[in-house]
């Protein structure tokens, strides 16, 4: 992630938070692994099997951690994505996680873990109402 420029960063940030005109910008400006990454935190099935095939592991990795995928966490730790494991704990918040990216100088990514944690929280919530389930 680091390796992204900060407005791709925030452009990826405001996509979490469903900007599709956003969303839309990282598809035709060269990150629609980021624009399907923002898909599959809100638990867009299509978006993380489009991670999977163009071999954005990492990505679909780290989407799976939110969801409290413990092997995606070994994963990410396995294979050196440091960033990304405490980006995803970080947004579950985990105090070491905060701690590190602060260390880290990588105080943009506290920023989107905050973003993180407010979807993946409004998700579980659509997931535990059985009234939105549709038949």
């Amino acid at each position: 992630m680091e390796n992204y420029p900060v407005k791709v960063i925030l452009a990826f940030g405001e996509a979490i938070n469903m900007n599709k005109k956003l969303s839309d910008w990282l598809l035709k400006n060269g990150f629609p692994e980021l624009a399907a990454l923002a898909a599959a935190i809100h638990a867009s099935k299509e978006a993380f099997n489009w991670l999977m095939k163009h071999k954005y592991y990492h990505l679909a990795a780290f989407s799976k951690a939110l969801y409290d995928d413990e092997n995606a966490y070994k994963w990410l730790k396995k294979h050196n994505y440091d960033t990304l494991f405490f980006i995803a704990a970080a947004a579950k918040g985990d105090e070491n996680a905060k701690r590190w990216l602060m260390k880290k100088d990588l105080e943009i990514f506290l920023i989107l873990s905050s973003k993180i944690e407010n979807a993946v929280r409004e998700k579980k919530a659509d997931f535990d109402d059985y009234h939105k389930f549709n038949f």
